[in-house]
Order: structure tokens, then C-alpha cells, then sequence
């Protein structure tokens, strides 16, 4: 049998850390500048609990002498189980892709092991470290994802071994510090922009402080709080009425004769072309874009992926993407802001592979087409009152034409 000792605890040293540190800063430099728009810093916290796995009879070998002849014999008491947590700093990069700086603590694991010749040996091993983490995020539902993660751990373990009897215990102190693996699974859902819990499983690969190897589980459900994330408005859709129905056909009878009477049909006329029909979809410029931006956030993609998909077994004859903005600014400023946010959703429902270019026209409106009353939105200096009230301005509207 095994004589055990889990649980380890870490203690990090000020050079790994920094080296840890900087790595992170230069991933999320790296991640900042190629997507500000649909990125954003989050922080939290978790716990739950850890699980250990250390091979005990390896352990009571290197920790003490044994007899000559060795011990034949090995019955435990453990104790593998305890309460851990974690803080971490994170980066989302994309709605896939994330980065996480943070310190865990695995918690203590307890061994008793009776050896014949007559001992025991008494063992607790404590862990607890630093980790970088590289998190995948995949979308199930509008709120909830899959996630998975794969990184590095910096863990320090130390230990705390007595013997009696037979079990002479050589060094009752030792330490450790090891730099491995780590993966892990699990759950996240989005209650709001601005809180998200996680339920996950992670695996650790440390040392038992003594030469070998163990491995440390974590299971805990964590609370995450984003910032500089902004939520999504639903699109308002307004749809057309169909078109009326062909009129029936028009039948034609000759008059009575001596011959039997024939009956003549006038040919069916041609069913008259289906009136083109129009639709016509609205989303806020916020929806889409950050403000006086017209780089598509990854809000703005879900809702197009939604348009796009509506559009499937639909038979159009053009999409005309219109852009619309406030009137602060230069005329010529908010021209040309327009025109770039109608190209960017023009060149995203084109990406998709779902509508072909040569049916979609991008117009920029500018500020000339306003949907809110001058009356009611005084002044043109820039204030927070005024950008609030003319937000219904800022939108990009797209027109779809054609038969269904």
C-alpha cells in the first residue's frame, strides 16, 4: 500500500513571479493593439475544492530509512481533500481567445501509513502558486460558453513528514518549487455585461517535495467581473406586407349549335411578377460600433450572424446598408464615418459567405437624414446630455428587396 501526502502549498518567489508578470503585460500589449473594439480586462475569484493523488508507497521511501528487507507491509488513513481557491487577472482578446494571470492555493493533503516492521509515518504536503493560462471561450447560447484552458503553473510545495517505530524520517521539512502544466474545462454564463460566473475542473502537475511527482485537482465555481464591456441592443425589424394574389383565371363559352357544343378556355394569362417586397432592419450605431468607431464589435457580429441567417431561402434582388450619424463633427467628418461603418457591415455579411457582394451597396448618409427633432436636441457642442439624446442619429439601417 501507498503512504500519502496531499495537498501542497505554494510560495512564490519574487523573480518568478516578475518573469511570469511581464510575460502576461506582454501578451495583453500584444492583444490590445489588434483588437481595442471587441476586447476588454476582467477579475476574479473561485473557489471549491482540491483533490490530490500521491504515490505513498515512493513517498515513505524517500522520506525515510527503511529496514533491512524493507517494509512488507503498508495500510493508510488519508486524507486527500480540502478547500482551495483562486484570484486571477484576465484579457479577453476576442470572443475565443484569452489571456488570465493568477495565484491559486491547493490547500493540504494528510497521510498516516502503518508499515510492518512496526512505524507509522505521518506526512502534509501544502501547495499553492502562480499561473498563465492561454483560456478558448466557445459560444453555446447567447449567454452561456464552453470553455478550456491550457498554461503553465509555478508551484511551491512544502511538506511536513514524523515517523515513529521503524519509519526513521530523514528530512521532516522539505520544499519545492516546480514550474508545470496545467489544463482545464468548464462552464461560463454571462448573467449581464458585467458579472459571469464559471464552473470548472482544473488539473495541476506538482511536486510532493520530496523528488517525485503528484498531481492536484481543483473544482470550484468562480465569479468574474468584466469592465469596458458594453451590452448589445436587440435590432428593431420592420417587415412589409406580401404581395396580393394572381387574379383566377378568366373561362370563355360559345354559343349553342347544331354540332356539339364546344366549350372554349382562353388560355391562362401569365401569373403577373410578385410585387418586389422590402424590408427594412435598424440597429443603433452602439449595437455595432464603439462610439465615433466603425470597427464591428463582437456584439455587432452576433446580431448580423442573426440577420444573415433570416435571409437564408430568401430570393433578393439588392441589400442597400446605410449608414447614419449625429450631427457633432464636421459635415465632411461624419460623411466619411458613415460611409466607413456602411462598408464594414457590407464587408461583414460578405465574409460570412451568405450573401453575394455583387447585391449589396454601401451608402454613408452622413448627418443628413437625422431621426430625432432638432427642437428636441439643442446645441452642437459635444456634451454628454446632447450624445445621449441624439443616440437615435447614430445607426446603420440595411434594406433588403426582393421575393421570399
Amino acid at each position: 500500500m501507498n503512504p500519502t501526502c496531499r495537498r501542497q502549498t505554494l510560495t512564490l518567489s519574487p523573480r518568478p513571479l516578475h518573469l511570469l508578470a511581464l510575460a502576461a503585460l506582454a501578451t495583453l500589449s500584444a492583444g490590445n493593439a489588434m483588437a481595442q473594439d471587441s476586447s476588454y480586462y476582467y477579475f476574479g475569484l473561485g473557489g471549491g475544492q482540491t483533490r490530490g493523488d500521491v504515490e505513498e508507497r515512493g513517498l515513505t521511501n524517500r522520506v525515510s530509512t527503511p529496514p533491512p528487507g524493507g517494509y512488507t507491509n503498508y495500510s493508510l488513513a488519508t486524507d486527500r481533500r480540502d478547500a482551495g481557491y483562486k484570484v486571477f487577472l484576465g484579457y479577453q482578446l476576442n470572443r475565443y481567445v484569452g489571456f488570465e494571470l493568477g495565484y491559486f492555493n491547493l490547500g493540504k493533503q494528510g497521510t498516516q501509513v502503518t508499515t510492518t516492521p512496526a512505524g507509522t509515518m505521518t506526512a502534509e504536503l501544502r501547495a499553492q502558486g502562480a499561473n498563465l493560462d492561454v483560456v478558448g471561450t466557445l459560444p453555446l447560447t447567447t449567454n452561456l460558453s464552453a470553455l478550456g484552458r491550457v498554461g503553465t503553473a509555478y508551484t511551491r510545495t512544502r511538506a511536513q513528514f514524523s515517523g515513529t517505530g521503524a519509519v526513521v524520517v530523514t528530512n521532516p521539512n522539505p520544499s519545492d518549487r516546480r514550474a508545470d502544466m496545467k489544463v482545464g474545462v468548464g462552464l461560463q454564463y454571462a448573467f449581464s455585461p458585467g458579472f459571469m460566473m464559471r464552473a470548472e475542473g482544473e488539473r495541476y502537475r506538482i511536486s510532493d517535495a520530496t523528488g517525485g511527482r503528484s498531481r492536484a485537482n481543483l473544482y470550484s465555481v468562480s465569479l468574474v467581473f468584466p469592465f469596458g464591456r458594453a451590452p448589445a441592443p436587440a435590432p428593431k425589424v420592420a417587415y412589409m406586407p406580401p404581395p396580393p394574389p394572381a387574379p383566377a383565371p378568366v373561362v370563355m363559352a360559345e354559343a349553342p349549335s347544331p354540332a356539339p357544343a364546344r366549350v372554349m378556355v382562353a388560355p391562362m394569362p401569365a401569373p403577373a411578377p410578385a410585387a418586389p417586397v422590402k424590408r427594412r432592419v435598424t440597429y443603433s450605431a452602439e449595437s455595432l460600433f464603439g462610439f465615433d468607431k466603425a470597427t464591428i464589435r463582437p456584439e455587432g457580429m452576433t446580431a448580423l450572424d442573426g440577420f444573415a441567417a433570416e435571409l437564408a431561402g430568401a430570393s433578393f434582388d439588392s441589400i442597400t446598408v446605410e449608414g447614419h450619424t449625429d450631427r457633432i463633427g464636421s459635415t465632411a467628418y461624419n460623411q466619411k464615418l458613415s460611409m466607413e461603418r456602411a462598408e464594414a457591415v457590407k464587408a461583414y455579411l460578405v465574409s460570412a459567405g451568405r450573401v453575394d457582394a455583387g447585391k449589396v451597396n454601401a451608402v454613408g448618409m452622413g448627418e443628413g437624414t437625422p431621426a430625432t427633432n432638432a427642437a428636441d436636441c439643442k446645441g452642437n457642442t459635444k456634451t454628454a446630455a446632447l450624445v445621449t439624446c441624439l443616440q437615435p442619429d447614430r445607426r446603420v439601417e440595411i434594406e433588403v428587396t426582393g421575393t421570399r
